[in-house]
């Protein structure tokens, strides 16, 4: 099975402790209820904040790091989980958008990792996690466009557009879960210690709920290169 994702060898080379997995799911829709597969998640989340804040985990304390060694202040740009958890132990919930994208962040939660979830059909050819040249385009959730800056770390397709950027900060309303999408990629990546069994551990734990909530959907899940 081809996966339409890599990682640039020069970021192998930078974060050798990287391990990411991929999964690509179709026959999503809107109609499903993901409620009992999140509740089962958000409780693995709730008794791991119950002992300890997301800034004592190692998953979280193991981005900070990434993110000071790409040149980033690690408590301005936080990865997409250590603010997903900083606010769901703030608010104690988080907001229905989607049942994918709600199981997905319930399952980033459980885990502490990061979770980028993109539509297929708004991809142009494969993704790559690269440097960034700084003429990229990159299209907010309001849809204002910018420009990634030079070196920064960003998932870029074939055509040069920007669908995430710092990495696992943030990513972009183009290629956004929307009502009607029906195939996507969902991206798992981890640089703490034992990111190899945990990234491993959350996209099996994701496929079988993947299963459970659209059984008549295909999934098929693979380390990504």
């Amino acid at each position: 099975m081809t996966m339409p994702f890599r990682y640039a060898p020069e970021i192998r080379y930078k974060f050798p402790q990287l391990r990411s997995r991929g999964l690509l799911v179709n026959g999503i829709d809107t109609s499903a209820d993901p409620a009992s597969q999140i509740a089962r998640l958000q409780g693995i989340a709730d008794q791991r904040l119950a002992t300890a804040g997301e800034n004592e985990f190692p998953e979280i304390q193991a981005w900070r790091r990434a993110f000071s060694t790409m040149g980033l202040k690690p408590t301005q740009y936080r990865c997409a989980t250590d603010a997903l958890l900083r606010r769901y132990r703030k608010e104690g919930a988080l907001p229905a958008l989607h049942p994918l994208i709600d199981l997905c962040n319930a399952a980033s939660l459980a885990f502490a990792v990061p979770i980028a979830v993109f539509d297929t059909a708004r991809i142009t050819g494969a993704m790559t996690v690269r440097y960034a040249h700084g003429d990229e385009t990159y299209e907010t959730f309001a849809g204002d466009i910018e420009h990634p800056e030079l070196a920064e770390v960003i998932f870029a397709d074939e055509s040069g557009r920007a669908h995430a950027r710092r990495w696992t900060d943030r990513q972009s309303g183009w290629s956004a879960v929307r009502p009607q999408t029906t195939r996507v990629l969902i991206v798992t990546k981890a640089v703490h210690e034992t990111a190899y069994d945990d990234v491993a551990a959350l996209a099996s734990s994701l496929a079988q709920a993947l299963a459970a909530i659209w059984p008549t959907s295909a999934v098929a899940e693979k380390e990504l290169p």
